[in-house]
């Protein structure tokens, strides 16, 4: 790290010895410099949306004949409430101010160089831990301190308010949640999707970094490390999507069964070597807050249409078509690709984070409902010294558990040893059900397991007929499963 100079009396050759000990010329197209300093109102700025290695702003303030200079990985702060750190690098000659281009591979900052904005700046004060600055550019508006923490840490502040409006990116959108039942009979007030079976994921897509937020607030992020990427996709845009993580099988078509070999992995290790064999996608289906704004009150007509603009469409990423009116004519098409079906939304409706709410409207080809596990019987045959069946059971109106029946189908060796290694750390002496109870012999257990079946109906008891297990749902809060329509 380069301290700023508490005085400037050394020549600009000195204080752009680091920048150049650091480059070949004769590989980069970095100029060298040798612009002398120059007598001007407004000293200049510039700011450069540079993706190397990882993605990240450097910040340039003409000062002396040289450009002191900061890396900031989150980029420019928006709001007072959300510092950024700010990593002093070496000082860079004038001519950088315009530079724009590829560093080559293998030269140091290799990557692609763009301008982001520039302008000029007032400097209250430049010390060699504290700058006090007020920018003028097209992009970066504003007073700012940038002001040394310990050691050679720097942050960047934003001193005045934020423009109206902008309100910093909240840490959790809980998503919105839709009800199941057939295709609404004002068709034209809807529009359709296909319905992805997968693990419902909200990003934060911020400047280079990316969080992901499941159902319950469980952070998935280092368990699919073929996303990260999509942090930076949108460059120095910020966004909070919504979408849902999927693994597809060879015909193209979304596995549930083939995602969790991916649900379940402990280390990050563990999830890089199993992305090689079972790749996921992120698919994007709703924006919930862009660029300082929160979209949530939009229509879903104005947050699907900011969110094609956004064109997230990548290696491991994509946004899929979504088609207003006929949504019988997509059903069947689903139906023909054995697909699980479509999701309705009604066009003019906003997004209510946390509700399951009538505006959303799964349609379904096949039965699923979430079923919490409250205990276990006993295998026969082969199975006779594991797990049998799971007892599942919904929640009631008034939140308490209600045996619905057993699942013993559908289950694979991966999944039956998953399944019996959940189980054995929750076993209890008395029944989590509430009424009618699973047979003799049950296995009790802490009811903090959720599992997706698949079933041809309910009964009129009340009961799962012919139930087959699809896969456990670690994203899903146990107090969040009532029967579904």
């Amino acid at each position: 790290m380069v301290e700023l100079p508490a005085s400037h009396n050394g020549g600009v050759a000195d204080r752009l010895r680091g920048y150049r000990q650091k480059r070949d010329f004769a590989a980069t197209s970095e100029p060298e410099g040798g612009s002398d300093a120059r007598d001007v109102e407004l000293p200049r700025f510039v700011v450069q949306e540079h993706r190397a290695r990882r993605l990240h702003w450097d910040l340039r303030l003409e000062r002396d004949g040289t450009l002191a200079s900061w890396a900031v990985p989150r980029g420019i702060p928006d709001h007072p409430k959300e510092d950024r750190l700010a990593v002093r690098t070496e000082d860079h000659p004038l001519e950088y101010l315009e530079f724009e281009g590829e560093i080559p591979a293998g030269s140091y900052g290799a990557g692609t160089m763009a301008v982001w904005d520039h302008g000029t700046y007032e400097a209250e004060k430049f010390r060699d831990d504290e700058v006090i600055a007020t920018f003028h550019g097209e992009r970066l508006q504003g007073r700012y301190a940038l002001f040394r923490t310990r050691g050679s840490d720097w942050m960047i502040h934003r001193m005045d308010p934020p423009l109206p409006g902008v309100e910093p990116m909240p840490d959790r959108i809980e998503p919105m949640k839709a009800r199941t039942g057939p295709l609404p009979s004002d068709e034209e007030s809807f529009a359709y999707e296909i319905k992805w079976d997968g693990i419902r994921a909200v990003a934060h897509l911020d400047r280079g970094h990316l969080d992901l937020t499941g159902r319950s607030g469980t952070d998935f992020t280092s368990r699919y490390p073929e996303l990260r990427p999509l942090g930076g996709a949108l460059g120095a845009t910020r966004a909070i999507v919504d979408g849902e993580i999927v693994a597809f099988d060879d015909q193209g078509r979304p596995s549930f069964e083939r995602l969790q070999s991916r649900m379940h992995l402990s280390t990050e290790a563990a999830a890089k070597r199993r992305s090689k064999d079972v790749p996921v996608t992120y698919v994007a289906f709703d924006l919930l807050w862009l660029d300082g704004h929160l979209t949530t009150g939009l229509p879903y007509r104005d947050r699907r249409c900011l969110l094609t603009e956004l064109d997230l469409n990548g290696p491991s990423w994509r946004t899929p078509a979504h088609h207003e009116g006929d949504g019988a004519a997509l059903l069947d098409a689903t139906r023909e690709q054995s697909l699980e079906g479509i999701i309705a939304k009604r066009i003019d409706s906003i997004y209510e984070p946390g509700r399951r709410s009538g505006a959303w409207i799964k349609v379904k080809h096949v039965t699923r409902q979430e079923v919490v596990i409250g205990g276990w019987v006993p295998g026969e045959g082969r199975r006779a010294n594991s797990l049998g069946a799971i007892c599942a059971g919904v929640h009631d109106e008034e939140g308490n558990l209600r045996y619905v029946g057993k699942v013993g189908t559908g289950f694979d060796e991966e999944a039956l040893e998953q399944v019996t290694r959940g189980l054995a750390p929750l076993r209890r002496d008395t029944s989590p059900f509430v009424g009618r109870q699973p047979p003799r012999g049950t296995v009790f257990v802490e009811p903090r397991l959720v599992a997706e079946v698949e079933f041809r109906e309910w009964t009129r008891s009340g009961t799962l007929r012919a139930g087959s297990f699809k896969g456990l749902r670690e994203d899903v809060e146990p107090a969040e499963v009532v029967r579904e329509a």
